[in-house]
């Protein structure tokens, strides 16, 4: 083991190196002798330079300069020249190792180890001095170095020795090298020392290996606080807290007193339990014991503002007799999650006021206080402070700044905090920054950053990876990012994990996303939220839905935003039972009263038809926002109870909740069943006062609302307003048209939708065939419906081949229809009858109308409209007999005739 750290060396060499050495040390003694006299009192007025000095003078020369604290590596030298003068150093070891000892607590071991090697036979003295020495002086791997060495010549280290030679290995997290000292200490019988077992549970407490220091805190039969103290510590970092707690109670029960480096570990362990009760009785046990250090105060203090009771924080604060920085932190970073920013920046200023120091921790606490809107002259102050101080060039605190100016909106004094900071290697630095841009939704800058820190040479970690795909909606970087954490490894981490699955969501690759979201290997809440809220937001409810029984049953606890998007998917579907079902569990979790909540479950039961329920839950709502209003709006408007919807709105218009493109398109479905273009005007002057008339969703309802009212020029204009109208917009100018007899129109719109890109699904073709067949273009219309299939791989449905058979009926061709209809791949249904039947009507067709009533009494037996119509056309042609018979057969069955109406 330690042939690898030193080349054997024979012994004669220490005495070659000890003449050179002595030579070269006389000469340096003619020149430092005369420095004696600079040296001041106490011993240099008990040297005789003639060489006669006594033993005893002597020794007492070299404790007078220990206790002098003049040990300076200059001094030093000088009195290794005046012992040169002597034969002491020669035939004394003990000089040698007190002037060992001098050199290493002047921390000139060049000069130590130099003066070790002319020693001929070391003593473990001499051997424990240079290993505390590199030890003392943070130079640790000379330690261990120093050790092996030793250990090589074969000679036995003390308890010192292992003390000493264990510290180096908790300061260089050595775990492997520990392991093997602990072997030897087992071997040679030092495991009952004090000393080695202090040192031995250090090492375990800093290398946090919980296993290893408990199988040698039982070995070792532990019976000193210290061990104890460390084993307490060792548990708390790993995690085991109440293993912690029930040493601390076998600690009390072998009447080791517990003393100030117990009771801040105990305290911690209460906080991560969530135990407020028993830290509250260790709190007792410290005013018993009488224990007044300021860490177990300061943790006493921090125990209490973890657990939110800064009342008592304050108290305990107030009773210190001396504050450090810590409890000064403490408390004011409480007060900031508490949202007492008055508060804690006064306490601040206080802290100030006395001549506190701050620190870093301090600071990252109180800008994040400032980090809110309308704090930007505190944040100023604040950060005038930080320059003033220099605190501004630390990694966190710059991080903290950038965080703070985003938080605040103030983007560009993020950028400003950001370029003042030189150290461009820190990762902290870069992720707030991305971080910023994220917030502010500026991702060109985001991913412009991006690019920027990977040409500095600057590997991302797992916050810069997640605020750049939170923001992306780019499908080709996503997957290039996502590449880049399957190599580096950070794949597996939960934040990288989710903003994934989020950012393939958010892109449309569902599939991705769930494969993302199997991989993660410890899906935490947000995990599960995101890819519930994924399949809910992109139409999937079942699988939505689906994955919420499953985050139940492996035991996960839903949020409200988990429960909010279960109601999201419950609506899709309209699953009343079960929406009920998530409104009774969130009512005994005590989130039924949430605002956001609250508006997905008056959504929910909108459009479950439920409206009633609906109502009550929206008038229980303590803060009714805009979906709120929106989502009664739109479920008054889809059960056409008109006058409810306009009420509503009005309410909505006189609150200060602010009326969105949401809510627009439902009230304006509202007008458009009512007919009332005065209404739809004077909505559509309030639009333009909102500035939504560019929005594509108000501007498609416009359209629709002005087609149902029956100006198609205003449709037109509406349409124009839009901004970039998307597939819905150019389907409702399409459909307008096609109401409205101007086939020329929609099909030159149909046109120039596809020139912008947008490509047509089953409801535009449904538009264009009936404006061929509102103006008679059956080429055309036979074009359209094979280009379906053909160009878009869309099949047609039932509407559209009513629209083919409606314009073969038009066009007087109803034996083309008839055949039509009988080669139609699907089965026709009673639409494409009565649609032939009407037609039947207008030409006075008898054998042809009576087969297609046939049909559609076949299909629809109580449709009385079918009875009606068939009857008509018998009495066109007078077949008087037939009409009595549909008559009759009228009123056996009950049917009733439907009474027409008209708004004129």
């Amino acid at each position: 083991m330690a042939a690898t750290f030193f080349p054997p060396r024979i012994l004669p060499m220490n005495y070659v190196i000890s003449k050179e050495f002595h030579r070269k040390s006389s000469e340096l003694a003619s020149r430092f002798s005369s420095s004696l006299a600079f040296i001041s009192n106490p011993f240099v007025s008990g040297v005789k330079h003639e060489g006669n000095s006594t033993f005893s003078h002597s020794f007492g020369f070299l404790r007078d300069y220990k206790l002098s604290g003049k040990c300076r590596a200059r001094n030093t030298k000088v009195l290794h020249a005046h012992l040169l003068l002597t034969d002491y150093l020669q035939s004394d070891v003990f000089f040698v190792n007190s002037l060992l000892d001098l050199y290493c607590k002047a921390a000139d071991m060049v000069f130590a180890h130099r003066l070790f090697d002319t020693i001929a036979l070391p003593n473990v003295v001499s051997w424990n001095i240079m290993i505390s020495g590199y030890d003392r002086n943070s130079m640790f791997g000379k330690s261990l170095d120093m050790f092996c060495r030793m250990h090589l010549f074969g000679v036995e280290p003390d308890e010192f020795t292992y003390g000493s030679v264990l510290s180096a290995c908790s300061a260089l997290q050595a775990p492997i090298f520990g392991k093997q000292i602990y072997s030897l200490v087992m071997k040679t019988g030092f495991l009952s020392s004090g000393y080695v077992q202090t040192r031995m549970m250090d090492m375990f407490s800093k290398n946090c290996n919980f296993e290893e220091a408990l199988r040698f805190f039982y070995d070792a039969s532990c019976d000193i606080v210290a061990c104890w103290n460390a084993m307490i510590s060792v548990a708390v970092k790993s995690g085991e807290s109440w293993f912690a707690l029930n040493l601390f109670h076998q600690m009390c029960r072998a009447s080791l007193m517990p003393n100030s480096y117990t009771f801040p570990s105990i305290l911690t362990a209460c906080y991560e339990l969530k135990e407020m009760h028993i830290g509250k009785g260790v709190h007792g046990l410290v005013i018993k014991c009488g224990v007044t250090d300021i860490f177990v105060e300061t943790a006493i203090v921090d125990l209490y503002v973890k657990f939110g009771c800064m009342s008592e924080a304050f108290r305990q604060f107030s009773l210190m007799q001396f504050h450090n920085v810590v409890s000064w932190t403490a408390i004011i970073s409480g007060f900031v999650q508490e949202g007492d920013i008055n508060f804690a920046l006064k306490l601040f200023k206080n802290m100030r006021e006395i001549g506190h120091e701050i620190n870093s921790y301090t600071v990252t606490s109180v800008l994040s206080a400032c980090a809110k809107p309308g704090m930007i002259k505190e944040a100023g102050e604040i950060h005038s402070l930080l320059l003033k101080l220099g605190l501004n060039l630390d990694a966190w605190v710059g991080a903290a700044l950038v965080n703070m100016y985003a938080k605040i909106g103030e983007v560009g004094l993020s950028e400003l905090a950001f370029s003042e900071m030189k150290n461009i290697e820190d990762q902290s630095m870069w992720a707030a920054m991305l971080s910023s841009f994220a917030q502010n939704q500026n991702s060109g800058r985001a991913i412009e950053l991006f690019r920027v820190m990977l040409g500095e040479g600057v590997k991302p970690g797992e916050y810069c990876i997640s605020s750049v795909l939170s923001i992306t909606s780019y499908l080709n970087l996503g997957s290039q990012i996502h590449g880049y954490t399957l190599k580096s490894g950070l794949v597996s981490n939960v934040s990288v994990g989710c903003s994934l699955l989020t950012m393939y969501s958010k892109c449309g690759c569902l599939e991705e996303s769930y494969k993302v979201f199997q991989q993660v290997p410890v899906k935490d809440n947000f995990s599960w939220t995101s890819m519930i809220s994924g399949f809910a937001e992109h139409g999937c409810a079942d699988q939505a839905l689906q994955l919420f029984e499953e985050m139940l049953y492996h035991g996960i606890v839903p949020d409200i935003i988990t429960l909010t998007s279960a109601l999201t998917a419950c609506s899709y579907l309209r699953l009343f039972k079960t929406g009920k079902e998530i409104h009774g569990y969130a009512f005994r979790s005590g989130m039924g009263t949430d605002t956001v909540f609250g508006g997905a479950l008056v959504n929910m039961y909108s459009k479950c038809g439920s409206l009633n329920l609906a109502r009550k839950v929206f008038g229980m709502l303590p803060r009714k926002d805009a979906f709120a209003y929106s989502s009664l709006v739109s479920g008054y408007a889809q059960k056409g109870l008109i006058e409810e919807t306009v009420l509503l709105f009005h309410d909505m218009c006189l609150t200060d909740v602010t009326i969105g493109a949401y809510t627009i398109p439902s009230i304006l479905a509202a007008a458009a069943i009512l007919c009332r273009s005065d209404i739809g005007a004077q909505l559509h002057a309030y639009i333009a006062k909102l500035g939504l008339q560019a929005d594509v969703s108000v501007g498609s309802s416009l359209v629709t609302m002005y087609s149902k009212c029956g100006s198609i020029e205003d449709c037109q204009k509406a349409f124009d307003d839009a901004k970039k109208p998307d597939l819905i917009g150019w389907t409702s100018i399409i459909v307008s048209y096609a109401q409205h007899g101007k086939g020329a129109d929609a099909l030159a719109a149909y046109e120039l939708m596809r020139k912008e890109g947008v490509q047509p699904d089953a409801v535009t073709f449904v538009g264009l065939l009936s404006a061929c067949s509102h103006s008679g273009l059956v080429e055309e219309a036979f074009f359209y419906l094979n280009s379906m299939f053909e160009d878009y791989n869309i099949n047609p449905g039932h509407r559209h081949y009513a629209c083919i058979v409606d314009l073969l009926g038009r066009s007087g061709r109803l034996r083309e229809a008839e055949s039509f209809i009988n080669k139609m791949p699907i089965e026709p249904d009673s639409l494409i009858w009565e649609t032939l039947l009407a037609a039947c009507k207008v030409h006075g067709n008898f054998e042809l109308g009576k087969l297609a009533a046939k049909k559609v009494l076949e299909l629809g037996p109580s449709d009385a409209g079918a009875h009606v119509s068939f009857s008509n056309i018998c009495a066109d042609v007078g077949q008087w007999e037939e009409v009595t018979k549909i008559r009759s057969s009228l009123n056996v069955t009950g049917m009733k005739k439907e009474p027409g109406w008209s708004l004129l």
